[in-house]
């Protein structure tokens, strides 16, 4: 009796996770729309229940369908209406392609995919119940959004509240395995750089990012950098050291030079978020990864701090960031295939995801040929929503070459370059960031 009593309250709860209520959200009001949208738009916002602020934005010419967004980052600090004002001036090309937007800020920082989830099926819910009815809901997320995202759709799954998802440049891997390649910065960089934390400051696992306490600002952060790798140097200026200690970077982790300082600030401060919400238990590890390319791998290997993953607290996290793949409508996605910030072989992951979960026939995924991460270019996401919107409607799943070719067509509209590569397969993910055991 005990053990149905607590199936029964776990199932009810897992019920009002799925549902966020809508019933006590205020209507949004009227707002300014940014610079960036067609001056016809009509912009309402709000904050929610939850105290998340949202934007939404109507163009004139509403076709009628909807697009959820949920933003990358994660973003640190408390919720606030400039997160999502951002969001939207990037993402401006939706409303003016036609599709009504509405975004999230989530209600909290950090490394909470589930809860930000809920937040952008709030915004959803607002929409429908104080805005319109839309013909068709696309969820969209960006980056980190994208695994917001990806949740989501597996998640909120009653009455059907999306009919297609649009993944962009998304970090698919899950937060088990897409931060594996910062923990290797991490101990790569101290093993050579010895500032991070420094012989005189208090010593700390590196999985902590920082500890409790800390005044480490990424300023200094930066400057500790520098100070190693000459980061802020133009090449020539570099000493000899510095360079090298550069190059084994980028050789071992493969990783673009442009990006260090940014997956250094990520190891840094969202590990230490992570560290928080995990109860100061590691969810990374790297005990048998073994790290090549460097001058004397052998020294590296043996130099290297080693970290073992708490399973308990990895199983949470996983279960918090991991995508499933149980997502029960079309998924499109698009990666630029030089990306510096999420490797485009995370894509290889998720297609294995999705496929374990006996989904592989309803994700197409699309790659370009640019080395950006944050924004492609207008005719690229306008041919992707169109694509969805196809295969949604009419059942006409594409292939990359349609959607390669829908974007010649979009660029009339939208200028912009098409550079989609129709027959590009990415890798295994292991193949660029050293295998370890889970």
């Amino acid at each position: 009796m005990l053990r149905l009593l607590v199936l029964t309250s776990a199932l009810l709860l897992t019920a009002c996770a799925q549902t966020p209520p809508s019933s006590a959200e205020a209507a949004p009001q009227a707002t300014a729309c940014p610079a960036e949208l067609p001056t016809t738009t009509r912009c309402l916002g709000g904050q929610d229940s939850a105290g998340a602020f949202y934007l939404i934005a109507m163009p004139a010419d509403w076709n009628g369908h909807l697009v959820v967004h949920a933003h990358g980052g994660p973003f640190l600090g408390a919720a606030t209406a400039k997160r999502i004002e951002e969001d939207l001036k990037r993402w401006a090309i939706v409303p003016r392609a036609g599709y009504a937007w509405a975004g999230s800020s989530f209600r909290q920082g950090g490394v909470a995919v589930r809860a930000a989830a809920e937040d952008t099926e709030r915004v959803r819910q607002i929409f429908v119940r104080h805005v319109a009815k839309p013909k068709l809901t696309l969820l969209h997320g960006q980056s980190w959004g994208a695994g917001v995202a990806a949740k989501g759709a597996e998640t909120y799954t009653a009455g059907k509240p999306y009919d297609g998802v649009l993944l962009t440049s998304g970090l698919l891997a899950g937060g088990s395995r897409a931060y594996d390649v910062r923990l290797d910065l991490r101990v790569v960089y101290q093993y050579l750089c010895r500032n991070h934390p420094r012989a005189d400051e208090p010593q700390y696992p590196l999985w902590m990012g920082l500890p409790e306490g800390s005044t480490l600002t990424s300023a200094e952060l930066a400057r500790r950098a520098d100070e190693c790798l000459g980061l802020a140097k133009p090449a020539a200026q570099r000493t000899p050291e510095q360079a090298r200690r550069l190059k084994t970077i980028v050789d071992v982790l493969r990783i673009a030079e442009r990006s260090v300082q940014g997956h250094l600030n990520w190891g840094t401060i969202h590990f230490q978020d992570i560290a928080r919400r995990s109860g100061g238990k590691s969810v990374f590890g790297n005990i048998d990864a073994r790290y090549t390319g460097s001058p004397d791998d052998v020294a590296l290997n043996a130099g290297v701090a080693r970290y073992a993953a708490d399973p308990a607290a990895l199983a949470r996290f996983s279960d918090d960031t991991d995508p499933t793949g149980r997502i029960p409508v079309p998924v499109l996605t698009v990666h630029g295939i030089g990306d510096p910030t999420v490797f485009v072989e995370v894509q290889h992951t998720f297609a294995a995801t999705m496929a374990a979960a006996g989904r592989g026939d309803a994700l197409v995924q699309t790659f370009t040929d640019e080395s950006e991460h944050s924004y492609l270019n207008d005719a690229t996401y306008v041919a992707l929503l169109e694509s969805l919107v196809k295969w949604v409607q009419a059942g006409a799943k594409p292939t990359p070459q349609q959607v390669a070719e829908g974007c010649e067509r979009a660029s009339a509209r939208f200028p912009s370059r098409c550079r989609f590569v129709p027959g590009y397969a990415p890798a295994p993910l292991e193949s660029r960031v050293a295998p370890r055991r889970r």
